[in-house]
Order: C-alpha cells, then structure tokens, then sequence
C-alpha cells in the first residue's frame, strides 16, 4: 500500500515526452504503452497542464479505455504562466479536468513551485483553493513539485503543513549537485514527514546514456541491465517514495522499465557500491545540467532552441564528434522550428524560469563559440 493509501507501485508512467508522430503525439503508441503498464500491475500516471497534448492522449489511451478505479491520474497546475489573475490560475484545472476526462484527480500539484514561481501561489491563495476542490472531491491528495534550493522547501512546508507529498528531482547525478541539491530537499522532505514522488530519476534521458566510463562501471557489474535501469532503481530504493516517475518515449524504454520494476524489491550493498562508483565517475565530466523541460523556451522572446542547443553541446562533451553534434544541433533547433544560440539577446527571463538554476546566457555563448556561430554577446 501506498503512504498515501492507494495501492502504489514503484514505478510511475510520466507522461511528459510521450511518443510521437509527424510532430504530433502518437496516440497509438501510448495505448500500447499503456497496455503494457496497466497489464504488469502499476497505476500511476503523471501529466499536466503545461505538457502540451498530454492531457488529451492520457484521455484517449487511458481514462477511455479503462474503469476509472483502475488507476491514478496526477495533473498540476502551473499558475506561473501566463496567469494575471487568480481566476485564469484557477482555470487550468477545469481545462485539465475536460482534456483528461477523468472526473477527478488523485494527485494534484502545484506545479513547479521555486524562486519567482512560487509567489503566484500565494497571490492568488491557491493553497486554499486546492484545498476546497478536495473538500469537493474533485482531488484525493494534493502536493507540490519543486525546483529549488532546500531552504525555500524548508519555509514552504513549514507554512503549509497540509501538503500531503512533495514531487522531487531526484537521481544518482544531481544527489550531490550544488545546483541541484537532491539530498538535501530529499532530507527536508523526510524530516517533515512528507512521502516523495520523483521526477527526473533518468535525467532528461542522459542518464540513460552516460560516458562510456560510467557505462563500462555498470556493465561490468551487470551485463544483462540497461544503464537506465540503475537510475530508476537508484530513486526506487530510497525510504519514503511513492513512486518514481520515468518519462518513458516508446515501447521499448516501457518493456525495459517493466522487466526490472516489476520484481524490484530493493538495491544490495553491491548494487549501491556500483553506483557510488558511478557517480564518482561522472562528477569528473562537466556537463550542461539541461532536462529539456523546456521551462525556458516558454518565456524566450527570439524563440531560440535552448534545450536543444545544451543536448548538442552535452553530446560534443561526452562523445567529441563535432560533426555529429552539429547533426544534433541541427535538428534540435533547426529542425523543431527554433532560433539558434546566436539569436540570443541576454536578456535572462530563460535564467529566471529554469529550475536547474542553469548560467543558461554564459552557456549559449559556449554554444557559439563550438559550434561557430556568430557569436551571441
């Protein structure tokens, strides 16, 4: 059982980078994915408001194919876009309630709480709103997401003890991440006594491939498992959690994820020493903190593929082929219809929305500079 009092398993279905098909998400597909899921016992689905087309296709591949007891549905609520009055912040969730289709949420999140962001929330008292729409029994449980320091999650819980569980970035990189923090939010999380739900286990998918120094530790220790494995299972054995979210692409990241989840029942001292190796291996390579959660091309006035361009980079680190790289860049950027990283005109609303606290102007400049572009200065 769940700490929460639904039946949980370890493993969640995050639904943010869905499949998808001529630029659009492959309905199909999901359904298929969804299957899968469902057939090997976990419940828990996590979209949102902000995931754009989620909310429809979890409708589609989910809430209209199976009885509605049969599972969980989580959505949040992001009042930090584009919202001037409370009453457009509160508007999200009837929009949510009619692209799912689902009647009622079993978890709820303020979404994306950290810095600037949070104030919304106050300002417009959605903590009491929340609150009201439980009372109505249009959601069971009601939490936050959080991108921030550990200090900023300390005030909030301390000012609202009614949250029932908080969503973390939590994966075997970011543990100790100065930026990022893990542990520490992980820790003040406990201390609180709030269950965790993680985010982020795989990092954006970079976890899934790493340096091939790092790859080499775990292949050596486990042959038969895929690396992304020993990120999922990292989170999955930590105390307190609900589930671990993975945000799963196609059927084949779901079958891996299920051959491995469906029996796990912990990490053994070997397994935990493999990973401390691992994450000795990978503090040594500098690398662009980027999620692709793409916070920051929402609020960019040249429309510049800032994501993308940080994947690109990334990839020239880890693997050193500039030709390749710029394949990368090219169809990240180019491709997806964006500007490039000399488009940008450093005016940082991107440094304000990003969550991993990136120097996301210094790292555009690098951007041009490696891949020579004109550079954005």
């Amino acid at each position: 059982m769940g700490y929460l009092g639904e039946e949980i398993k370890k493993l969640g279905f995050g639904l943010m980078r869905l499949p998808q098909k001529d630029g659009v998400i492959d309905v199909e597909q999901t359904k298929e994915m969804v299957d899968l899921f469902m057939e090997a016992g976990f419940t828990y689905f996590d979209t949102a408001w902000a995931y754009a087309g989620s909310e429809d296709a979890i409708r589609q591949a989910l809430v209209e194919r199976y009885p509605r007891e049969k599972f969980q549905l989580a959505t949040k609520n992001a009042a930090w876009i584009n919202c001037k009055t409370k009453e457009e912040a509160y508007a999200q969730f009837d929009v949510s309630l009619k692209q799912t289709g689902a009647g009622y949420f079993d978890f709820y999140l303020l979404h994306n709480l950290g810095e600037a962001r949070s104030h919304y929330f106050d300002d417009f008292d959605m903590w009491n709103w929340v609150q009201e729409k439980k009372k109505a029994g249009l959601i069971k449980h009601v939490g936050f997401s959080f991108h921030s320091t550990p200090e900023e999650l300390e005030e909030i819980l301390a000012s609202h003890p009614e949250m029932e569980f908080v969503q973390l970035q939590i994966n075997y990189a970011d543990w100790e991440n100065p930026s990022v923090q893990s542990r520490r939010c992980y820790e003040v999380a406990r201390k609180h006594g709030k269950p965790v739900i993680i985010m982020e286990p795989v990092k954006g998918g970079m976890l899934a491939t790493p340096p091939e120094s790092v790859v080499k530790i775990f292949k050596e220790a486990e042959p038969e498992s895929s690396v992304a494995s020993w990120a999922v299972r990292f989170a999955a054995n930590l105390e307190g959690v609900i589930t671990v979210l993975s945000g799963m692409s196609n059927v084949e990241q779901m079958k891996d994820n299920l051959s491995y989840m469906k029996s796990f029942t912990g990490l053994t001292d070997s397994q935990n020493e493999t990973v401390r190796k691992a994450q000795e291996e990978l503090s040594r390579i500098p690398l662009i903190p980027c999620t692709t959660c793409n916070y920051c091309a929402k609020v960019c006035p040249k429309n510049i593929g800032i994501s993308g361009s940080f994947t690109a980079m990334n990839y020239l680190t880890l693997y050193g082929d500039i030709e390749a790289a710029k394949g990368q860049e090219n169809w990240l950027v180019g491709g997806h219809g964006r500007a490039q990283a000399s488009e940008c005109i450093q005016c940082g609303k991107c440094e304000e929305a990003c969550p991993q606290h990136i120097g996301i102007r210094e790292n555009l400049k690098t951007v041009c500079r490696e891949f020579g572009m004109v550079d954005c200065s």
